[in-house]
């Protein structure tokens, strides 16, 4: 009988550490572009890749985008 060793499970990421980037998936539907926050990544320590988390798996037509997070504000830039 062979003992099999427990496989780790990787590390969760950090609820502490902000993400370098955010995932979203666009999709455009005649001249507009909708844009779905989906998920985030954050780099590794050694800085050789990144970790991306999905909350939500896009089906169908569109792409997903990595931008850096901006600090949401209450004005959204709209002139008053």
């Amino acid at each position: 009988m062979t003992i099999r060793k427990r496989q780790r499970k990787p590390a969760p990421v950090s609820a502490k550490q902000a993400p370098a980037l955010i995932a979203w998936h666009v999709s455009e539907r005649g001249t507009k572009s909708y844009w779905t926050r989906i998920g985030a990544a954050w780099d590794h320590e050694d800085a050789k890749g990144m970790t991306l988390q999905l909350e939500l798996m896009p089906v169908g037509e569109g792409r997903i985008v990595l931008r850096e997070p901006v600090a949401e504000t209450e004005d959204d830039g709209e002139g008053a």
